[in-house]
């Protein structure tokens, strides 16, 4: 399905009863949709929640931004390591727009919102910006920003952004399954069965290699989340895998101690992927975290 969106078009499904406390899932970098996996939307649907997801513009089935430039991302890098200023195509705010935008095309007015990786970046500007919006937020695999948190090796860096050598169909899909081979869970390593049909079914779906990088670009702009966050009031879980190689677990750590409001939950073994004996623990994590909402609005009521 398609929504009208902050001037833009995105691709959405959902999950559930519509009557339903509704869930908002953020994906991350030149993440599609389809990478929460459908268990994890199952399972949060039969604890009693309308689950809604989306592409992200410039991602899958959501509107290309064809008419921007494509970024020179090794010179933004060193930009946004100086914290020198940027012009990105667009930033993080205008994504959280996006998402703000496609509540309104839906006709919800608050939501418990879910985000990984740069979806959890985008969930605490929604959470800092747009309150009104937000009943709790669960951050999964995010940062805030602040650029003394160690990030991943330059190696990892390097094949985050310069792609394979071998264009092919063939060639990118080996590729993207050597990838989530690197930052994926060791402590639940994927067959190459499962590894093969994720990066094929993302690949014949919407592969656009253009779009990550001005999404990338627009992470490597946002700079510090940290004053920002201070102002997020509504309950927070903090979710995030011990093993993690893209964003260190410090992440989590700095994250929590600058939302005095939130829960830490720490999985040995994850890294920056969604492994399936987890995906239980984690639906009841985003369940609590809305309860706690839940209890804190009859509460003032």
């Amino acid at each position: 399905m398609q929504a009208h969106c902050n001037g833009i078009s995105l691709h959405y499904e959902t999950f559930g009863d519509p009557r339903h406390p509704p869930v908002l899932l953020i994906m991350g970098l030149g993440a599609q949709m389809i990478l929460w996996p459908e268990a994890f939307c199952r399972d949060l649907a039969a604890r009693g929640h309308h689950v809604i997801h989306f592409d992200n513009r410039d991602c899958g089935l959501s509107q290309r931004m064809t008419h921007l430039p494509v970024p020179k991302i090794p010179a933004a890098w060193v930009k946004g390591r100086l914290g020198l200023p940027q012009k990105p195509a667009y930033g993080l705010n205008d994504m959280a727009r996006d998402a703000v935008g496609l509540l309104d095309a839906l006709d919800i007015k608050r939501a418990h919102i879910v985000g990984a990786s740069m979806g959890g970046m985008i969930a605490q500007i929604l959470a800092a910006r747009h309150a009104e919006r937000v009943a709790s937020a669960t951050l999964i695999m995010t940062s805030s920003g602040h650029p003394r948190l160690p990030g991943p090796d330059w190696k990892l860096q390097l094949r985050m952004t310069r792609g394979p050598s071998d264009r092919s169909r063939e060639g990118r899909i080996r590729y993207g399954m050597a990838t989530w081979r690197a930052i994926g869970s060791p402590g639940y390593p994927a067959s190459e069965e499962e590894l093969r049909a994720k990066v094929e079914t993302s690949f014949d779906r919407g592969f656009y290699p253009a779009g990550m990088m001005r999404q990338l670009h627009a992470i490597l702009a946002s700079g510090s989340r940290t004053r920002l966050i201070a102002r997020i009031s509504q309950p927070v879980a903090v979710v995030h895998g011990e093993a993690d190689p893209l964003v260190p677990v410090a992440a989590a750590h700095d994250l929590a101690k600058r939302l005095p409001q939130a829960s830490l939950h720490l999985f040995p073994g994850m890294g920056h992927d969604f492994p399936a004996p987890l995906l239980a623990p984690m639906a009841q994590i985003v369940a609590d975290t809305a309860a706690r909402s839940e209890e804190a609005s009859t509460a003032a009521a």
